[in-house]
């Protein structure tokens, strides 16, 4: 284990979690992460491993067959995934959140059909809230799901489904007025509809394709889709919790956490790049001695080694609040938000000590130089989690009269 990025106060069982996991991305992930991404290549075998160790069930409690760990432990989990190559990190994230969202809002006969085939990463799970023409602004969806009978139908085009097209079933965000009269607030006429379909491209299920993998510049391996309804038919016993027009918080409850992970991901991304730096640094001689010796190069390594510690700590402070009850969206979207910029910020500094060879897809860090900037858009742009620091810091410091 480095000196950087440790935890205080872990239990004996998360050190031996995050013990295995690690020991499993240095053998079974960095080998083979940049060779899988160069080719675009889902990550089958990496993801059969993690099924076996159950991180697929990590935080679904216990009597659904999960681990019911904390979501410290899955934080610390996806920064060491992430440092092995962040797509991996991805495919578990998404599947995460919709089993997050279910334990905290299904009802019953929802979360005995899901959890535990989900805890054994037999039932595969993404979210949808995103469409092409509304970016960060949710309150502007225009899928809509409509009622007849015992069932809804749904029509509308959603973007940037992770797992899309490995999943089997997707939590989508659509508009649903049913019991809304006009003028309701846009976020109270929003319902989240449990689909369940096949793995694959193509159509999927009668009124539902998923159109093929979005090329992206990096984040690859993992399947990024389009989602495309026409007239799809959901039981009506397929809304999230039973109730219609709760779809937006429980959207937000489920990003919130989503949040914490991309600032893990941003963690083990950075923490990476500095060990790739650092090593490099060492290797590489000019002027008659190691670069690592120059001055300009350790303020570098300075600069680098303080950002990972810093977002490291202030990543497991959001986790640590929100395992204990309390509202975590400032500390969520300050982690997130200062991870991701840091994790760029390390990222370049890597790559500018690898010099000429940084720009080589021989070497590691050309993989991440492509992947960090996915951290500053994910689960929330930076300029969105300002906005939400913002208001809450307003809130938290209202002059009284």
């Amino acid at each position: 284990m480095s000196r950087l990025a440790r935890t205080a106060g872990l239990t004996d069982v998360q050190q031996e979690i995050l013990s295995t996991v690690r020991n499993f991305v240095d053998k079974e992930i960095i080998p083979v992460a940049t060779g899988l991404e160069h080719r675009d290549e889902y990550p089958t075998d990496i993801v059969e491993g993690l099924k076996e160790l159950g991180l697929f069930g990590l935080m679904i409690p216990e009597e659904y067959g999960g681990l019911g760990e904390s979501l410290l432990t899955y934080a610390l989990c996806v920064e060491e995934i992430a440092r092995g190559w962040m797509s991996v990190s991805g495919i578990i994230n998404t599947h995460f959140i919709v089993a997050y969202m279910l334990k905290q809002h299904g009802t019953q006969e929802q979360k005995d059909t899901f959890l535990p085939r989900m805890a054994l990463g037999e039932v595969r799970g993404a979210f949808s809230m995103s469409e092409p023409a509304l970016g960060s602004d949710v309150s502007a969806i225009s899928s809509k799901g409509v009622r007849e009978g015992d069932e809804y139908v749904l029509d509308g085009q959603k973007m940037w489904l992770t797992n899309g097209g490995s999943s089997t079933l997707v939590a989508v965000l659509c508009r649903s007025d049913e019991g809304h009269p006009e003028g309701t607030a846009p976020h109270k006429s929003m319902t989240t509809f449990l689909v369940e379909k096949e793995a694959g491209f193509g159509e999927v299920r009668p009124g539902l394709t998923i159109p093929g993998k979005i090329d992206k510049m990096g984040y690859k391996g993992v399947d990024t889709t389009e989602l495309i309804m026409d007239g799809l038919r959901i039981p009506a016993n397929r809304v999230l919790g039973g109730t219609t027009g709760r779809g937006f918080y429980q959207m937000m409850d489920g990003v919130e956490v989503g949040r914490v992970n991309v600032a893990a991901r941003g963690c083990g991304v950075a923490q990476r790049a500095f060990e790739l730096g650092v090593s490099y640094a060492q290797q590489r001689e000019t002027f008659g001695k190691p670069i690592a010796q120059h001055q300009a190069i350790q303020f570098k390594l300075a600069e680098m080694g303080t950002k990972v510690e810093a977002a490291h700590a202030m990543m497991v402070n959001a986790a640590r609040k929100k395992d204990s009850g309390e509202r975590n969206d400032l500390e969520a979207g300050m982690a997130k938000y200062l991870a991701s910029e840091y994790c760029k910020e390390v990222v370049e500094d890597a790559f500018r000590i690898h010099g000429g060879y940084g720009f080589s897809k021989e070497y590691e860090i050309e993989r991440l130089y492509r992947e960090a900037p996915m951290l500053l858009i994910g689960e929330g742009t930076a300029e969105i989690q300002k906005m939400i620091i913002g208001r809450r810091l307003l809130e938290e410091y209202r002059l009284e009269g």
